[in-house]
This record gives C-alpha cells, sequence and structure tokens, in this order.
C-alpha cells in the first residue's frame, strides 16, 4: 500500500435533523468536526412515507417545478 496517498480517518459528531447526535469515524472535515443533517432517516420522505416535504434549497424545486411543470398527463 502507497505511503500518504489516504485520506485522515478521524472522529467527528454528527447531528440529526431531531437534534440527537451521535460520533462516528470518517472522512469528511476535521478531527472534532459537527457535521448537521439537512435530510435524514427521521425526515426523508422515502422513510417516513411521503407525509413531509423535502427543504427547496436554493429554489431548485420550484424552478424544475416552473420548466417543467406544464409536461404532465
Amino acid at each position: 500500500m502507497k505511503a500518504d496517498i489516504h485520506p485522515d480517518y478521524h472522529t467527528i459528531k454528527v447531528v440529526m435533523t431531531d437534534g440527537t447526535e451521535y460520533e462516528t469515524r470518517s472522512t469528511w472535515g476535521k478531527e472534532g468536526d459537527v457535521l448537521n443533517l439537512d435530510i435524514d432517516p427521521t425526515s426523508h420522505p422515502a422513510w417516513t412515507g411521503g407525509s413531509q416535504q423535502l427543504m427547496d434549497r436554493g429554489g431548485r424545486v420550484s424552478k424544475f417545478n416552473k420548466r417543467f411543470g406544464g409536461l404532465g398527463i
């Protein structure tokens, strides 16, 4: 295995949308960073049965709907 080609693997804290948090090891960020999730299994429609809506970050969903909304059957 080549030396110094692999990313740093360290401990980070992950905060879910409901405020629960846990520690895990990751290559994201740096040691001790906090990763705040926008979507997780407690809020994603795929796991909740579609009862909640996704946040429209930067207007992407509304922009898509405006461009392609009239194409419905």
